[in-house]
Order: C-alpha cells, then structure tokens, then sequence
C-alpha cells in the first residue's frame, strides 16, 4: 500500500492519511471481493486524498470492487466509474460522474438552488 519505508512506525504516529491507509491495508489482509469504505477522505489533506485515490485506483484495477460512502464529490468524480446520490436518505440520482455533474436535482441538493 506504499507504506514500506514507515515499517517500524507506531500506527499512531503517522499521518492521518497515512493511518487511513493502514486501515486500508489491515482490510485488505482478509483479501475481501468487495472493499466498503465510509469516508475515506474525511480529514484528509488534498495530497492525502491524492495517494489514497491512486491506492484505491490500483486496487480497482487489480479486479477489487470498491464501495465509498463519501461526502466529497471532488474525491469522488475524480475515482468512481458510477455514483448514486442520496439526499436525505432518498436516491436523487445514478449515473457516471458526468451525468452526476449535470444532474439538477445534485445541482439543488448539494450546491444549492440558483434562484
């Protein structure tokens, strides 16, 4: 996961994007189909977000599914292929990021109505 030279580092001393990143790894040692993520960028500076959206790209490129939960849409147009958005608990929309950029309902519920 690109954290060999932090080897005989505490957990607790690195980063928080490098802690992320271990959390990551200790799911990754059960070789699970599916990875589920609930935020992983919370926090996370923008060259956090960076490595751990290239993790997570190497990962699906390797055949692994990823799920994210994740409120930062920058983060995720930039990495998924498809996005459901919830508002509220309620599906507003599904598609590609493209679509999802368009979307009026996205538009409204999350940046707001252009009145």
């Amino acid at each position: 996961v690109g954290l060999a030279d932090q080897i005989d580092q505490l957990a607790g001393s690195l980063s928080l994007g490098q802690q992320r990143i271990v959390e990551i790894a200790r799911a990754l040692c059960v070789d699970p189909m599916l990875l589920l993520l609930d935020e992983p960028a919370a926090g996370l500076r923008h060259m956090e977000k960076q490595r751990l959206a290239a993790l997570l790209r190497e990962l699906r490129q390797g055949g692994m599914s990823v799920l994210l939960v994740e409120h930062d849409m920058g983060f995720v147009m930039n990495l998924a292929d498809r996005i459901v958005v919830l508002d509220f608990g309620t599906k507003i929309a599904e598609g590609t990021p493209h679509a999802i950029k368009q979307n009026p309902d996205v538009i409204k519920a999350y940046l707001g109505a252009v009145t």
